[in-house]
C-alpha cells in the first residue's frame, strides 16, 4: 500500500469518528440490514446507495500526481498537502478505500441529493423550543456525551505535529526529525531518507519560545496525550481545557495525565473569564481542533476576544474543523437544523459547518459581517441592534494573520458494498501580529 493510502486510511478511521452523526465506512450497510430502522429511513439509505453506485468519479487528470503509479507515491510529510492520491477519469474509484482532493461538485448525482437534503432540512428545522433547549446549556449535552463515551470514542490525533510544525518545535523536535519519526511510525521511508528535499516549514515562524500551549476543547485528551508522549521540552506546559466537567474528569483519570507538563481544567471559551492560571499574552500556541464548530455563531465574538487576549504577539493558532458540504452535514435528519449550517446531533451536541471564505472573514477582522451572514433573518435584526457587538468592535480590532487556510476534501470508499462518501474539513494556521500591543 502506498504512503498516501496509509495516511488517507488512517485519517478516514480517525476523522469519521469526530462526529456522532458522521458516516462511518459501514454505517450505510448495517443500517439497511437492521430490521428496527423505519421504512422511510431505510428508503433514504437505499437512495444514498443507489446514488453512490451511479455517480461518475470526478476527474483530476490535470494534476501530475494522477498519472504517477500509486505504489510510488511518497510519504506525505508537508503540512496542508492532504495526501497525494488523485482520482483520474481512468481510475477505478473502488480500487482504494480513500482518494484525496476530490471535489463533490463534479458528482451531479451527489449534488442533487445534497441539495434535496438541504431543502428538506430547512423545511423541517428544529422547533423554537428545541433551539432554546440545545443552545441554553451546551455543556450539559457534552457532559452527557463524555459520561456515555468516556475515552473510547475519539482516536488520538497523532497527525497534528505533521500538519502544524509549531507543535513539533514546542515539543523540542525539528521538522526534519519529525518527518523521520512519522515515516518510521508508518513503516516506510520518508522523503528525507530518500534524499529528496524537504521544505523547512519553521522558516515562516517568528522566534519562540513555544513553551505554553492552550488546547481549547481538549475532550478526552486525544491531542494533549500524544504531544506529551513525544515531548523533549522540559519547559513545556499544556493547559487542556474543556467546558465539560466530565471531559476534564476523563483526562485526569488517565494514566497518561502528567502534571509536570499539563493542567486539565473546565473553561467555556465564550465566557467572560480567562482560564485558571493564564493571563493576557501568556500563551504561545492555541490548539482549536473540532471545537470552534461547537459554538453558536453568536458566541464567536466572545471566543475570538478571549483567544486574542490570551495569545502573545507572534503566537499561533492551530485550527481544524468541519467544512460545508461534508457528508455529516448532508445526512442530518428532520428537526436537526438550528440555524444556517448549524445543527444539533442526536446526542444534543451542536456542530457548525464552515466555508473557507467565511473563516477568512472570521479570523481576519470581518467578524461582524461573518456573524450576520450566519444568522437567519429574524436573528440579523437583533444582532444589528446589539450595542455589545458595536462596542466590542470599536474597543479592539481582532484581526489575525492568515498564515495558511485550506480545504481538505476526501472521498472515502466502502469497496465491499461499492459506496462513496464525501468528507470535507477546514484547516488553518492563524497568527497574532507581532506588532500587537498587549492590553
Amino acid at each position: 500500500m502506498s504512503s498516501s493510502s496509509v495516511s488517507s486510511s488512517k485519517e478516514a478511521k480517525t476523522t469519521v469518528t469526530e462526529s456522532v452523526d458522521s458516516l462511518s465506512l459501514n454505517t450505510l450497510v448495517s443500517d439497511t440490514t437492521n430490521s428496527k430502522i423505519p421504512e422511510a429511513e431505510t428508503k433514504k439509505l437505499s437512495e444514498i446507495q443507489t446514488i453512490a453506485r451511479q455517480a461518475n468519479p470526478p476527474t483530476q487528470s490535470s494534476h501530475p500526481s494522477s498519472t504517477a503509479p500509486l505504489e510510488n507515491h511518497l510519504k506525505r510529510t508537508s503540512p496542508f498537502d492532504f495526501g497525494s492520491r488523485y482520482l483520474s477519469s481512468t481510475d477505478d474509484v473502488f480500487a482504494w478505500n480513500a482518494w484525496d482532493h476530490v471535489d463533490p461538485s463534479q458528482d451531479s448525482a451527489f449534488v442533487s441529493y445534497a441539495n434535496a437534503q438541504y431543502t428538506f432540512q430547512r423545511e423541517n428545522a428544529a422547533s423554537e423550543f428545541d433551539r432554546k433547549r440545545f443552545n441554553a446549556e451546551p455543556e450539559k449535552w457534552w457532559d452527557k456525551f463524555y459520561g456515555n463515551n468516556a475515552a473510547n470514542f475519539f482516536k488520538d490525533r497523532k497527525w497534528l505535529r505533521q500538519e502544524f510544525p509549531v507543535l513539533g518545535l514546542a515539543t523540542g523536535v525539528s521538522h526534519a526529525e519529525l518527518v523521520r519519526e512519522l515515516a518510521a511510525e508508518q513503516g516506510g521511508l520518508s522523503t528525507v531518507d530518500k534524499g529528496l528535499p524537504v521544505i523547512n516549514h519553521e522558516e515562516d515562524m517568528p522566534d519562540g519560545p513555544w513553551n505554553t500551549i492552550l488546547e481549547i476543547g481538549a475532550g478526552a485528551g486525544n491531542t494533549v496525550f500524544p504531544l506529551i508522549s513525544h515531548n523533549r521540552n522540559d519547559h513545556l506546559m499544556i493547559h487542556a481545557v474543556d467546558f465539560s466537567k466530565k471531559a476534564v474528569e476523563v483526562m485526569k483519570r488517565s494514566e497518561l495525565y502528567n502534571t509536570k507538563h499539563m493542567i486539565a481544567s473546565q473553561w467555556d471559551m465564550a465566557s467572560d473569564q480567562l482560564p485558571e492560571g493564564l493571563s493576557p499574552g501568556s500563551v504561545d500556541v492555541i490548539i482549536l481542533i473540532f471545537a470552534f464548530s461547537a459554538l453558536s455563531p453568536r458566541q464567536w465574538k466572545a471566543t475570538l476576544k478571549n483567544i486574542w487576549t490570551l495569545l502573545r504577539p507572534g503566537g499561533e493558532i492551530c485550527f481544524r474543523d468541519y467544512g460545508r458540504g461534508d457528508l455529516a452535514q448532508v445526512r442530518f435528519k428532520k428537526g436537526r437544523l438550528l440555524g444556517e449550517n448549524f445543527y444539533v446531533r442526536g446526542d444534543g451536541t451542536r456542530v457548525y459547518f464552515f466555508e473557507e471564505d467565511e473563516l477568512r472573514r472570521i479570523w481576519s477582522g470581518q467578524l461582524h459581517q461573518a456573524i450576520r451572514d450566519s444568522l437567519v433573518e429574524e436573528e440579523e435584526e437583533a444582532h444589528d441592534r446589539s450595542p455589545d457587538t458595536k462596542d466590542a468592535d470599536t474597543q479592539i480590532t481582532i484581526a489575525f494573520e492568515i498564515i495558511k487556510l485550506a480545504t481538505d476534501r476526501r472521498l472515502l470508499v466502502n469497496r465491499q458494498k461499492q459506496l462513496k462518501m464525501y468528507r470535507c474539513w477546514m484547516q488553518g494556521r492563524f497568527r497574532k501580529p507581532l506588532d500587537t500591543q498587549l492590553s
